[in-house]
């Protein structure tokens, strides 16, 4: 039986290179994002594997995230896979030193979005009695480093937040887990320095960091084991990175 993943934050990075990845591996889409352009050039390009459908919402907007997937058309209507994958740093600054605006953007897409849409969704898993929910946390979730308090903080709450989804559905057939990568190339530093490419491009110099084709390749693992196998919580780093302040950079 063909299989549909609903994947929040599809139009770029690690979201996107997991939507490529499960369409040339036949199993159906519902991509979700805000660039309608790059939604609709990524349903022309996928809808030749497989079907895919768009939804273009703010995950923000907790009311846009029930109508999207209210309307969802009936053969898009049970979902079998959930990537909540949608999430950005704003800003790099001390805390006393930190924008409220920035505060405001973490604490919303990476945490409160994430809710929107797993409370929409698990009651549809629930009723069909199945269902596997992969929560994109980050090594920022394991530990803090100067700097990040407030992102580290919203990925220290998606790690909570899988823990107790995992405890909570448990015995109603819903796996839950939690895929957390260290540093991969995407517009992940673009936007946490606002549009700074020197700055961003600096990250990722000196060492070869992860591409979000690596990441993808790990989630279809996960999401393709046995039904026995829950792979509760995985984290995977670049060779060159110990830890969020020790990369070996050359």
């Amino acid at each position: 039986m063909t299989k549909t993943a609903f994947i929040t934050g599809a139009t770029s990075g690690i979201g996107k290179s997991t939507a490529i990845h499960f369409a040339i591996n036949g199993i159906n889409l519902v991509l979700c994002g805000r660039r309608q352009d790059r939604l609709d050039a990524l349903k022309e390009e996928l809808g030749k594997e497989v079907q895919v459908h768009i939804l273009n919402f703010d995950i923000r907007d907790k009311e846009s995230v029930k109508e999207a997937i209210d309307s969802l058309p009936k053969e898009f209507s049970q979902i079998d896979i959930l990537i909540n994958n949608a999430g950005n740093a704003h800003g790099l600054d001390t805390i006393q030193d930190g924008s409220l605006d920035d505060w405001d953007a973490m604490l919303d897409i990476n945490v409160k979005g994430l809710l929107y849409v797993s409370k929409a969704l698990i009651p549809k898993m629930i009723a069909q009695k199945c269902g596997h929910i992969i929560n994109i946390g980050s090594t920022a979730g394991k530990e803090v480093y100067p700097k990040g308090n407030v992102y580290c903080a919203s990925k220290h709450a998606v790690d909570a937040i899988n823990q107790g989804m995992r405890i909570d559905l448990n015995g109603t057939g819903i796996r839950v887990g939690a895929v957390n990568p260290g540093l991969v190339e995407t517009e992940f530093s673009n936007v946490r320095f606002k549009g700074d490419e020197d700055r961003a491009e600096n990250v990722y110099k000196g060492f070869q960091p992860l591409k979000p084709e690596d990441i993808a390749d790990i989630i279809y693992f996960v999401v393709t084991r046995p039904y026995h196998v829950n792979i509760a919580d995985l984290v995977v780093m670049p060779t060159a990175q110990a830890s969020s302040t020790i990369v070996n950079k050359s």
